[in-house]
Formats: C-alpha cells, sequence, structure tokens
C-alpha cells in the first residue's frame, strides 16, 4: 500500500470525494474534510479566477477554524485542473493553487511535467485521470503521486476496462499511490478496492446526493430513481466519452442511446470544451453505481455510515477467511 505521508493520521476513510463539474463546492469540499475523507472540487467550477481564489481562502479557514475548534486534524482538500489548450485559466489557476500551497491537485486531460514540478516545489501532491495502460505510463513518466484508475462505470468522463485489468497492468510498473475509480458507493465497495490492489478509493456520483452538493433537487430525485441501465456512454455531450443519465438525455432533445439530437437544438453549447456549462446544466452525469443510491443525507451522515460499511467488510471478510481455513 502507499498512502501519501501527508494523508496519514489524516483520513478516517481511504476516500477521495472526486471533483465533480457543477456540483462540487465548497460547501461539500468542507464537510468532506472533516468528516475525514479528501474533499476535492474542479477549479472551473467558480467562473473566474478571482472567484476561485476566493473559494480556496474560504476552505482553508473554515478547515483551520474546524481544527482550532475541535483539536481535530481535517483531511487534506484537492484541486482539479484541465491541463488542456482548451483551458486558458489553467495558468492562472495553478498560480493561485502555488500560492495557498494546495495539498492535493488533480489533472485531467494532461499530465505535464512542468506543472508536477510546481506542485512539488511548495511540498504538494500531483495524482493525474488515467482509462488505460498508455495514460498511466505517460502520467508516470511525467512524476505524478498517484494514477486514478478510471475505470467503466465511472460517472463523467470513464474509461472502459475492468478495474481488475488496469489495476493489475498499473501496478507492474508503478509504486505510487493508486486510485480506484467506477461505481463506488458504499464502505464495502472502499473495502474492496483496498483488497483489489487500490490505496484510496474515488467516488463521485454518491456525492452528487448530498445535502452540501450543489446538485439541483431534479438531478438529485433523478439519481434515486435510476439504475444502471439508465446510464448511457456517449461522446455526444462533450465531444468525449461519458456516462450520462438517459433520462436527462431525454429531456434535453437528445436520443438516449446514440446522443443524437432528435426535438431541440441545443446548438453550439454542447460543442465547448468539456461540453460547457450549459450542457451540463441540463444534461446530468452519473456512474453504474446509481442503483445503490436511494437519498440525499448529509456529507457527515453517509461519512459516518461509509466507515461502518468499511468496518464490516473486513469483519465479514476475515470470519470467512477463518471458516474457509477452518474447513
Amino acid at each position: 500500500m502507499s498512502i501519501p505521508e501527508s494523508f496519514q493520521g489524516r483520513l478516517r476513510l481511504p476516500l477521495i470525494s472526486a471533483p465533480m463539474f457543477l456540483v462540487s463546492g465548497p460547501e461539500l469540499v468542507i464537510e468532506a474534510c472533516k468528516a475525514g475523507v479528501v474533499g476535492t472540487f474542479p477549479a472551473l467550477n467558480e467562473r473566474s479566477s478571482e472567484g476561485f481564489e476566493q473559494w480556496l481562502i474560504q476552505i482553508r479557514e473554515a478547515l483551520d477554524t474546524y481544527e482550532k475548534e475541535t483539536g481535530k486534524q481535517a483531511a487534506p482538500f484537492g484541486v482539479n485542473l484541465i491541463v488542456h489548450q482548451t483551458n486558458p485559466r489553467v495558468e492562472a489557476d495553478l498560480a493561485l493553487c502555488i500560492k495557498h500551497k494546495v495539498p492535493l491537485i488533480i489533472t485531467s486531460l494532461g499530465a505535464v511535467k512542468d506543472l508536477v514540478d510546481a506542485v512539488h516545489g511548495y511540498g504538494g501532491l500531483v495524482f493525474h485521470d488515467v482509462i488505460n495502460l498508455r495514460h498511466a505510463k505517460k502520467a508516470a513518466a511525467a512524476g505524478v503521486d498517484g494514477l486514478i484508475a478510471v475505470c467503466n462505470g465511472a460517472g463523467g468522463h470513464a474509461g472502459t476496462l475492468n478495474p481488475f485489468a488496469l489495476l493489475n497492468e498499473i501496478h507492474q510498473f508503478y509504486s505510487g499511490t493508486v486510485i480506484l475509480s467506477g461505481s463506488l458507493s458504499s464502505g464495502q465497495d472502499i473495502a474492496a478496492a483496498q483488497m483489489m490492489g487500490a490505496d484510496l478509493a474515488y467516488m463521485g456520483t454518491r456525492f452528487i446526493n448530498t445535502r452540501e452538493s450543489r446538485a439541483v433537487p431534479e438531478y438529485k430525485e433523478m439519481i434515486i430513481a435510476s439504475t444502471a441501465a439508465d446510464i448511457t456512454y456517449t461522446p455526444k455531450v462533450s465531444g468525449i466519452w461519458a456516462n450520462f443519465l438517459k433520462p436527462s438525455l431525454t429531456q434535453a432533445g437528445l436520443d438516449p442511446e446514440s446522443g443524437e439530437k432528435k426535438k431541440v437544438d441545443l446548438g453550439e453549447e454542447l460543442q465547448a470544451p468539456e461540453g460547457g456549462a450549459s450542457a451540463w446544466k441540463s444534461i446530468w452525469s452519473a456512474g453504474h453505481g446509481v442503483g445503490s443510491i436511494s437519498d440525499a443525507p448529509a456529507t457527515s451522515e453517509l461519512v459516518d455510515r461509509m466507515v461502518v460499511e468499511y468496518q464490516q467488510a473486513f469483519d465479514q471478510f476475515q470470519q470467512a477467511s477463518a471458516a474457509y481455513r477452518e474447513s
């Protein structure tokens, strides 16, 4: 296992609340960190770099206050940066992350050594999203501290590989932190991810349905009403293959299977980098784990529940192992 030293002693669960476009804000990040899991958000969720800096200040101040009042350490927080030529803010937002010494940077759509070196310069960590072995090797060569294996069934931009396959391929050449993403919704799932060889679990869709999430009520209700069969994988929304809720595609006038326009003209908003805010506001992403989600609790309540589930999973495994050895 390879848990970063800066994370040790600060986590109640080996879990990262994934950064979700238009969903993760300071409220969710703060409550996740206070509850003992890594809270993250995309820099682009705040519509300007100036506003993004205010979010960083808000999160730092809230977590500092929590630690002073309780005497407990909060979990680290992180920021997702889209490292791609279509993101004109990447340099300005990176500079702010360096200024405020953000503990964790999660990079997507590009692993850049200069960025990794800049974050390492102030003692931060860089984890990178990968969906296949080629991406994983490129990110490792750039010196990232962790690889996030985004496997089949993950919400948003996801890969198609089975987690057993991708994790095993990564472990053949990489000794850093390995994080598993894809259909994780419970404490049992986190335990299973570790048994498969992941150091940390990466959970997004489950955190959409929390009180602190910025998802609209209709979005949360659709997740509760959906099963894995209600998820479709299409490149038609953002130009990159991703998982979306079929009912939201239908509401937007798109064919839920192909993603092709059916009834209404959504115009150029679907062609904007990363799908554009308008498209993601009306077409909602989720992973295959929706079928296990039936409520929208407070983040602290959800984490408390998963802590119990996580321990129960290991207790059951130990009991089953003992019974097998005695048989």
